[in-house]
């Protein structure tokens, strides 16, 4: 009662044994995602994490392209991993559950918007956003952004960020869509160079490309003399990610 009080007085707010153990116990199921998530996707290398927005329409020219993407990047042997949901990640499954390679969804729980799509050969469940962007992180090739929204834009920051700061390994991180991009990476180029808030040199991140050809080109030509694989360093990397 006494430490209550004193948690009271510092403006901290006391906390119920009932509510702690809900607290401790989810531990457990976020282990559990995790661990699942390394089980199953450890075997699909090499793949690539294809993102994009929820609400776009099945007839949509960003619906058709992402799917022409998928496919041609399927065919060439990648697994293509997606959020599992309608929209670009569904025309994402889809291209490449025609194609020759496994389909992945990283499905996530929300309130209101997420149905998994029918095109998933691998489907994974997750409670919590954090435990799958480590999924689509960990075992990508490639990134490949076609237009969307926070969510996207957030998967984007996230990759972006990780590679700029030494956390993960240098990937192809490609934004398809140059008249969606191109208001933002303009911003990125004149303000936040500008301002010095990001080096120019991190404007290198990333390509901006229209066609699948050569999205699935540009990836071939980044691991050309070097191969799919991890080095023991970026290994070292992924295992601290």
């Amino acid at each position: 009662m006494d430490e209550d009080k004193n948690l009271v007085r510092r403006g901290l707010v006391p906390i119920n044994d009932t509510q702690l153990t809900r607290e401790s116990w989810k531990i457990f199921q976020i282990m559990a995602e995790f661990v699942e998530g390394f089980e199953r996707l450890a075997r699909i290398k090499p793949s690539v994490s294809i993102f994009g927005s929820a609400r776009t329409p099945t007839d949509h020219p960003y619906y058709i392209l992402a799917e022409e993407i998928a496919r041609q990047l399927s065919d060439a042997g990648f697994s293509v991993v997606s959020g599992g949901g309608p929209g670009i990640m569904e025309a994402a499954n889809k291209g490449c559950y025609g194609g020759k390679s496994p389909s992945i969804g990283l499905n996530i729980q929300l309130p209101h918007e997420q149905a998994g799509n029918e095109y998933q050969d691998i489907a994974l469940n997750f409670r919590h956003f954090f435990s799958r962007k480590v999924m689509f992180v960990k075992y990508a090739s490639a990134y490949v952004v076609l237009p969307g929204g926070f969510g996207t834009l957030d998967e984007l920051a996230e990759i972006l960020t990780l590679v700029q700061t030494g956390k993960t390994r240098r990937i192809p991180i490609i934004l398809v869509g140059r008249q969606f991009w191109t208001g933002l990476l303009d911003w990125f180029r004149q303000t936040l160079v500008g301002e010095g808030t990001i080096s120019p040199e991190d404007m290198d991140l990333f390509q901006l490309l229209d066609e699948p050809g050569e999205v699935v080109d540009a990836i071939f030509h980044h691991y050309e003399h070097r191969g799919f694989e991890p080095s023991a360093r970026e290994r070292e990397l992924l295992l601290e990610l």
